[in-house]
């Protein structure tokens, strides 16, 4: 049978994409591979005692496995509403909302919390999903403001801050922990300087924390903790498919806020609740941050992070006088130790980095525009828990070999043609 008009459209609007090296595709990591890619901080995905308690856990229940319905109607229960009180508790805050997933969390957020006439603000970084969010929220006025720059914040908030202007509520939307350049934000000085500015408490904070929960603070709860700033931050968002192996996450908030997105909130009202053997994963990692059983772990990563800094700066003149053909540096390493286990290894040539690291049996993804922004791709790595020195080392090695092999004139970028490029796109 011959394609539609419809399908025919796609595959013009899929082979644009192909043809600006922008085509996505589902793929699977070989077995074996050394994971410097995932989001799995802590290791806890692979941990066998986490897997053991959490069976032994789910075993113990014979609570139906699916929660079989809307919170609001039957996917709702007392396990459920349980748990979000005690990691509310946990996290210092008066009250919390499970999600699906951040994603959900997010979109819920920006979409239906923001009434007409409100303002948000966000750091030009933010997460698709704050986006995503905006694109259908009542309050038309949405204004970006330089990455972590809080001057910038504060000319952006000058405008707004006016005594006329009390009658409004400013959102202001940040990350705790900067997924791709794993930077982290200055929660302190933006705190204060919000409220110097509005002193009629008419501005909010919204800090995602999902690249940061059980990484930092007392027991893994997070930098708003961590920096005593819990009743100072309106809103904190946790996720739960990062550090602690789960999937979902929970709104931390006032009661009042969590009444108003029970009630408005479509992602959380029109969709099944997450199943009760994910509610019991959730569980049982909070009870592993709640024992401190992270705590070590987390040590072991920041460690980790250290010493994958140290053996990056071994590489630092070898980098700074490799270039390619056009004379761009092939690699630019970054300038300080991150405080996250996230790298941004930036390169004009991400694939055949990525590709190169692959072959060797490390998972690195490239990462490019849109993604990013254009000129700032980059080879993406995060580090685990579980990662070894070792492990460490051989990928610093493997790195090096890239460099040496491509400024001299024989490695892939140096005879790559355009459809080579696509190529590589597709198999990466």
């Amino acid at each position: 049978m011959s394609p539609s008009p419809l399908e025919d459209r796609l595959a013009t609007l899929l082979e644009k994409r192909r043809a600006q090296s922008r085509l996505r595709s589902l793929k699977s990591s070989p077995a074996g591979s050394v994971d410097f890619s995932s989001n799995d901080f802590l290791s806890l995905s692979t941990n066998r005692d986490f897997q053991h308690e959490y069976l032994a856990s789910l075993n113990q229940s014979h609570t139906p496995l699916g929660s079989t319905g809307s919170r609001l109607l039957d996917g709702n229960s007392q396990y459920a509403e349980s748990l979000e009180r005690e990691i509310a508790a946990f996290h210092g805050a008066p009250a919390g909302l499970l999600t699906n997933s951040g994603y959900d969390a997010n979109v819920s957020l920006f979409t239906f919390l923001p009434q007409k006439g409100d303002v948000v603000v966000y750091d030009e970084l933010i997460h698709a999903s704050v986006h995503d969010g905006m694109k259908q929220c009542r309050a038309k006025d949405q204004i970006p403001f330089r990455h972590n720059d809080v001057t910038d914040l504060k000319r952006v908030l000058a405008r707004l801050a006016s005594p006329a202007s009390a009658h409004r509520t400013v959102f202001v939307a940040v990350e705790t922990v900067y997924s791709m350049d794993g930077d982290l934000a200055p929660l302190t000085e933006i705190v204060e300087l919000l409220e110097a500015m509005f002193p009629a408490h008419n501005a909010h904070l919204v800090v995602d924390e999902a690249h940061a929960t059980g990484i930092y603070g007392p027991n893994g709860s997070g930098r708003v903790c961590e920096l005593g700033l819990e009743k100072r931050v309106s809103i904190r968002l946790h996720t739960f498919g990062k550090a602690l192996a789960s999937n979902g996450a929970i709104i931390l908030c006032s009661p009042v806020i969590r009444l108003y997105l029970i009630n408005y909130a479509r992602p959380l009202i029109y969709t099944t609740f997450m199943s009760y053997p994910n509610l019991v994963a959730i569980k049982t990692a909070y009870t592993w941050l709640q024992m401190g059983k992270v705590n070590m772990l987390a040590a072991n990563l920041f460690r980790l992070i250290n010493h994958f800094y140290t053996r990056l700066l071994t590489l630092t003149t070898l980098a700074s006088e490799a270039t390619d053909e056009s004379g761009v540096p092939l690699v630019v390493l970054p300038t300080a130790c991150p405080e996250s286990p996230i790298f941004a290894l930036m390169s004009g040539h991400p694939r055949s980095l990525a590709s190169h690291c692959q072959a060797a049996g490390f998972i690195v993804r490239p990462v490019v525009a849109p993604t990013v922004p254009q000129g700032t791709e980059r080879v993406r790595v995060c580090l685990h828990s579980g990662n070894t020195i070792e492990q460490i080392d051989s990928f610093i090695e493997c790195a090096k070999t890239w460099i040496l092999t491509e400024s001299s004139g024989t490695g892939t970028t140096s005879r790559r043609s355009v459809q080579d490029e696509r190529q590589l796109l597709a198999k990466l």
